[in-house]
């Protein structure tokens, strides 16, 4: 039994040595904590521009469906699915046969024309000559020449016709109408190509440098980027095209908005059934990455170029319905300032906007200044009190000095 009690006091004695090496006694003999460690940073001023963001979706500048003005058997095809293509390629090749048979048939009906004609344009001659000395009738001579004008006409109709299997002869080569990316080949060789109402599609091309981005906006917002851009008040609202109004966007693969483009369109009138009309921005495609139909998101700046305070959102705090921040005052005490908060940026950092009266009392450049000496608590949040004094670190754990006076 006194053993048992000897190894308690132990243990007693033990957790009391513990508790006494965490806790420092002052001069007076009370216990004194030692200051919790926050990490402080210095709030951000950047250059902002309000911006309207979108989502919309990407569409060629042209399109064509190639299809065949002739009838006929493909003999080959000369490019590969996908391709870039010149306008004027040589894309579909029909047999020429067909096409070539009828132009020499053409040829060789144009010539028994021709010739009938030579000898009804004689027949005329004797008819003159005999009616001269009234060895035939008025009558005889009219149907002669009659004839010699028929045979000419005959003779123009097969050089027509020739002309015509040529121009059908021609077409029999398919070419691409435009520059761009090419789709895949609908009918493969051998395949019978019908024109006329039930003619084929063969492939499609489209442009796409430039390509454009479509989005519908609300009137009201179109609106505002034409007025923000009116050169003088009274004067004739300029087109979309005119006022060249830019815009940012970026693909879902894109971090951010990294491309750019400018509006050059708008359809003239409204939906009413969404109270919102579409718009078109004209955008460069060198490399040939953006894809027709890929979706998008744009953002269209509303504003010129202002400064403003940005904090980190994680150092924003909440107390029901306000917000507020925790900076350090004299003696790296903790004090706590209520904020207007603003929109959030890509980067996770949250604009402060002024409050009631701030930018009044202070002015807008000396508030900018203020904010920027603050020492904000960015880290350790959870450990940091109101009216108590904390150990602060910069964002390399280094310590820093107490500032002077609450700012």
């Amino acid at each position: 039994m006194f053993l048992g009690m000897r190894t308690g006091c132990c243990w007693l004695v033990l957790l009391l040595g513990l508790a006494a090496a965490g806790c420092n006694r002052g001069a007076s003999g009370t216990v004194q904590r030692s200051a919790p460690r926050v990490t402080v940073e210095h709030p951000v001023v950047r250059q902002l521009v309000d911006e309207d963001e979108y989502t919309g979706w990407l569409r060629p500048s042209q399109e064509v469906e190639v299809r065949s003005r002739v009838r006929g058997h493909i003999q080959k095809i000369l490019f590969r699915d996908g391709d870039m293509v010149k306008q004027g390629q040589l894309l579909f090749e029909l047999d020429p046969r067909p096409f070539q048979a009828a132009i020499d048939q053409s040829k060789a009906q144009a010539k028994v024309a021709d010739a009938q004609r030579v000898a009804a344009e004689k027949d005329v001659a004797r008819q003159r000559e005999l009616l001269v000395h009234k060895a035939v009738a008025q009558s005889e001579l009219e149907k002669a020449e009659a004839d010699a004008l028929s045979f000419a006409s005959r003779v123009t109709v097969a050089m027509q016709e020739v002309e015509q299997h040529k121009l059908e002869l021609e077409y029999s080569r398919v070419t691409a109408p435009i520059n761009g990316r090419i789709g895949r080949a609908q009918l493969t060789e051998g395949n019978l190509v019908n024109a006329g109402g039930t003619d084929p599609l063969l492939t499609t091309i489209v442009l796409i440098d430039p390509i454009f981005v479509y989005f519908n906006v609300d009137e009201r917002a179109l609106q505002r980027y034409q007025n923000a851009r009116q050169r003088e008040p009274g004067s004739q609202a300029a087109s979309l095209r005119e006022q060249k109004i830019p815009f940012r966007f970026g693909v879902d693969t894109d971090e951010g908005f990294p491309r750019s483009g400018v509006l050059d369109f708008a359809e003239n009138k409204v939906s009413s059934s969404t109270g919102t009309i579409e718009l078109r921005g004209e955008v460069k495609n060198l490399d040939a990455r953006l894809i027709p139909g890929s979706r998008v998101r744009l953002r269209i700046p509303v504003s010129d170029k202002y400064e403003a305070v940005v904090v980190p959102d994680t150092a924003v705090l909440a107390d029901q319905d306000r917000r507020y921040l925790l900076v350090l005052g004299k003696g790296n005490e903790v004090l706590r300032r209520d904020i207007s908060p603003g929109k959030l940026l890509d980067d996770g950092m949250r604009v402060l906007l002024p409050a009631p009266g701030e930018e009044k009392a202070a002015g807008k450049k000396d508030r900018i200044k203020n904010w920027g000496k603050e020492w904000l608590i960015t880290v350790g949040l959870q450990r940091a009190r109101v009216n108590y004094p904390v150990e602060p670190l910069d964002s390399n754990g280094q310590p820093i000095a107490a500032p002077a006076a609450a700012q």
